[in-house]
């Protein structure tokens, strides 16, 4: 028998990329219902304390945020398990400083420092597109964010440029093949590329095809493919992380850390 919502999270249940250590106590702090899913999310103790180090404790994390010093997309947000994810815009305006949550190429949270004109808008995946009460169209984001009377041109998988003050759409990328891609889910996660192709599967899942910037090509299922820029020389819409999503084999990773020591 149902006996509610889970309120804890033991931390060996707790998601891998979170990267959090086991012998430190035996909770974890368990993200709140939110714009993002528990296991493709980082609540917010997890930022301050383990990636940015500017607490040491919960209770450190939960006097920075009642004071009112972080916000999520624009918005304060004095929750501790708050879960920010992908393309958040995570602000603390004492330090000046800006993040944009996004992956490495090994799938894992980077809080990256963007400029405070970056700051200004987010970029969102359209997950639905349609009609409702009276007639008004709207869009949902993958964040859960919805947006009414969006561009026309609007389709489901498009990217759609937001602008946090205002929170409506100032640009459209459309899904195509040769826009730039960036892989959100699987086991190619963090990875970047442009989309070389596309395999239909009725009544299964789409497939994907993109070659990334060593020219290697791998597949994903379409719903794990997140348009970042148009392709060609243009440059994608958010500024990407070191690396640029390419993925790096054992031996590589082996020589270039050798490299780096010699």
């Amino acid at each position: 028998m149902a006996r509610g919502p889970k309120k804890h999270l033991k931390r060996l249940s707790a998601p891998h990329h979170w990267m959090l250590d086991k012998l430190t106590g035996r909770f974890a702090p368990r993200p709140s219902t939110g714009p993002h899913k528990l296991r493709e999310s980082l609540p917010l103790t997890v930022l301050l304390r383990n990636r940015l180090k500017y607490a040491l404790t919960v209770k450190e994390v939960q006097l920075i945020l009642k004071q009112r010093q972080v916000l999520v997309d624009g918005r304060v947000r004095t929750d501790t398990t708050f879960p920010t994810g992908f393309m958040d815009v995570v602000s603390i305006p004492k330090t000046k400083e800006n993040f944009r949550l996004l992956y490495d190429a090994k799938g894992r949270y980077v809080p990256l420092k963007v400029s405070p004109e970056e700051a200004k808008y987010k970029i969102g995946k359209v997950v639905q597109s349609r009609l409702g009460p009276k007639g008004v169209p709207f869009i949902v984001l993958h964040d859960g964010k919805t947006l009414r009377y969006p561009d026309p041109d609007t389709k489901v998988g498009d990217t759609v440029k937001v602008d946090l003050e205002s929170m409506r759409p100032v640009g459209l990328v459309k899904f195509e093949i040769g826009c730039q891609v960036y892989v959100v889910g699987g086991r190619n996660r963090g990875r970047i590329g442009t989309l070389i192709g596309r395999d239909r599967h009725p009544g299964m899942f789409d497939i994907v095809h993109i070659k990334d910037a060593k020219d290697e090509t791998f597949a994903t299922r379409l719903g794990n493919a997140f348009v970042i820029g148009e392709g060609g020389s243009t440059k994608p819409l958010v500024t990407l992380p070191k690396g640029k999503g390419v993925k790096l084999s054992i031996s590589e990773e082996r020589d270039r850390r050798m490299a780096a020591r010699s």
